[in-house]
C-alpha cells in the first residue's frame, strides 16, 4: 500500500512537471506592431496564440512618431514584426538597425497593386504605371507643392480599401504559420473567419456609398489618406495636406483647394482623429461647409470611442460620410 501511494506520488510530481514543460515550451508568439490597424488585424488572426505589442497606439500618427528605448527592447525580443511597407513607418529603419532584431519584418503591403502617391492622380504601379479606366482623378488648377519629407512613389495608406485589408490578414497568417508552425491551422482558421466579417463590412461600404448620389460624392479631409478609399469605392477627396501628416500645406495650395471647394461644390468637409483641426475648420469658414465630424484614417480611437476596431473603423466612416452628405 505504502509502495503504491509513493509510486501515485511520483507519477503525480511527473505529470506536473510535464505540465509545467509543455507550458514553457508552447509559449505564445512574440509579436509587435507597427500601429494599432495592424494591431487589430493580428489579434483577429493571433488569438489567443500571440503576445501582442503596438508600438503606434490608438489616435497616434505613425507618420510623426517617434520611438522610445522600449520599443528597441521589444522589437529586440519579438518573434515576427509585423509593419504597414511602403514608407509608411517613416520611423522604421532606425528603430529596426536600434534593436538589432533577428525577427521578421514583415511588410502586410506585400502583393497589393500600390497607388502612385502623386495627390493630382492615382495611378496604379506594378512594374509598370497603369492609368485608371474612366475618369481621370486628376483636380486641375489645384496646387501640390507640400512641404515635407519625401515618403516615396506609393500612396502608403493600402489598409483603406478592405480588399487590400484581406490581403494584408492573409499575411499575418502566411508569417505567423511561418514562425510558430505548431499553430497553423488556428492562424488560418482565424484569418478566414476575419475575412467573412471583412467581405460583410464591404458590402456595407459600398451600399453606403451607392446610396449617395454622384454629384455629391465629393469630400474633404485633412491628408490625402483615402486614395484607396476613392479608387476602390467611387467617393472622391481632397485633402489640404499630402499623403503624410508633416508635409505642411502652403498658403498657394489652401487658395487654390479653396478655389477648387467651391467651384466643384464639395458635399462635406471632415476632421481627422490624428490631425490638428485648426487648418480644416479654416478652410470650413472660408467655405462655408459645415465640419461633418471625425474620420479614422491613419490610426483607431479608443475603444470607448466607437473606432476600437478596423470593421467598427470602416463602419463609422461610411456612417459620418452618410450623415454629412444626406443628413441620414
Amino acid at each position: 500500500m505504502i509502495k503504491t501511494l509513493k509510486l501515485a506520488s511520483a507519477l503525480n510530481v511527473i505529470l506536473l512537471l510535464s505540465a509545467a514543460y509543455s507550458s514553457a515550451s508552447a509559449e505564445n508568439l512574440k509579436v509587435v506592431s507597427s500601429f494599432s490597424i495592424i494591431s487589430d488585424f493580428a489579434k483577429n488572426v493571433g488569438g489567443d496564440k500571440i503576445d501582442l505589442t503596438t508600438l503606434v497606439g490608438p489616435d497616434g500618427d505613425a507618420h510623426v512618431y517617434e520611438p522610445k528605448p522600449s520599443d528597441a527592447a521589444a522589437v529586440a525580443k519579438a518573434d515576427v514584426v509585423l509593419v504597414n511597407g511602403l514608407n509608411f513607418e517613416g520611423f522604421l529603419p532606425r528603430l529596426v538597425e536600434a534593436s538589432a532584431t533577428k525577427a521578421p519584418i514583415v511588410e502586410l503591403t506585400k502583393g497589393i497593386e500600390p497607388l502612385k502617391s502623386g495627390e493630382e492622380e492615382h495611378d496604379h504601379a506594378s512594374g509598370e504605371e497603369h492609368k485608371h479606366e474612366g475618369e481621370e482623378h486628376k483636380h486641375e488648377g489645384e496646387a501640390h507643392a507640400h512641404e515635407g519629407h519625401d515618403h516615396g512613389a506609393y500612396d502608403p495608406h493600402a489598409f483603406q480599401s478592405i480588399s487590400n485589408a484581406k490581403i494584408y490578414v492573409k499575411n499575418i497568417a502566411d508569417a505567423f504559420c511561418t514562425a510558430d508552425a505548431a499553430n497553423c491551422d488556428t492562424y488560418k482558421t482565424n484569418a478566414a473567419d476575419y475575412t467573412k466579417k471583412l467581405d460583410a463590412t464591404e458590402a456595407d461600404v459600398k451600399a453606403a456609398i451607392a446610396s449617395i448620389p454622384e454629384s455629391k460624392r465629393l469630400v474633404i479631409t485633412s491628408h490625402d489618406a483615402f486614395g484607396y478609399f476613392e479608387h476602390e469605392y467611387g467617393l472622391k477627396f481632397l485633402a489640404p495636406e499630402g499623403i503624410s501628416t508633416d508635409s505642411e500645406a502652403s498658403a498657394a495650395d489652401i487658395v487654390a483647394l479653396i478655389k477648387q471647394i467651391k467651384e466643384d461644390k464639395a458635399s462635406a468637409i471632415f476632421v481627422e482623429n490624428i490631425t490638428n483641426p485648426r487648418l480644416i475648420e479654416q478652410i470650413a469658414s472660408e467655405t462655408k461647409l459645415n465640419v461633418g465630424g471625425t474620420l479614422f484614417s491613419d490610426a483607431l480611437s479608443k475603444p470607448e470611442d466607437g473606432a476600437g476596431t478596423y470593421v467598427e473603423m470602416m463602419q463609422h466612416n461610411i456612417t459620418t460620410f452618410k450623415k454629412a452628405i444626406l443628413g441620414s
